[in-house]
């Protein structure tokens, strides 16, 4: 059975591109447009084996949005990968401590991408 991959983005063409390349690798995705959605799209999921969320998102940014997912005992242990245009040390431990498993900095490679999740989701 395919892994399900939730991607939480505000762009339209990073959601569409992380899809195109994860489907290729025959992952099964989920889509979400900012951090509240993101949660609402995982209550309606049976289940998830791995989370993308950015940064920078309106309504609920991604640390905020990973701390709530975090929140509930199902995602406990869920992977979360942070994919962000935000290099700074200071914004990845503020990933890391929200309960980020790992970090992508954007742009990335299609290959770059599928490795990462092949690592974390299996």
């Amino acid at each position: 059975m395919a892994k399900k991959v939730l991607v939480v983005d505000d762009s339209s063409a990073i959601r569409q591109s992380i899809t195109y390349v994860l489907q290729q690798g025959g992952y099964e995705i989920a889509e979400a447009k900012d951090g509240m959605d993101g949660l609402a799209v995982l209550r309606t999921l049976d289940a998830v084996d791995l989370i993308i969320t950015d940064v920078n998102m309106p309504n609920l940014d991604g640390i905020s949005f990973i701390r709530k997912v975090r929140e509930d005992a199902k995602y406990k242990f869920v992977p979360i990968i942070v994919l962000t245009t935000e290099s700074q040390g200071s914004k990845m431990n503020e990933g890391k401590e929200a309960g980020a498993t790992g970090w992508i900095v954007k742009p990335f490679s299609a290959e770059k991408l599928l490795g990462i999740v092949k690592k974390v989701a299996g």
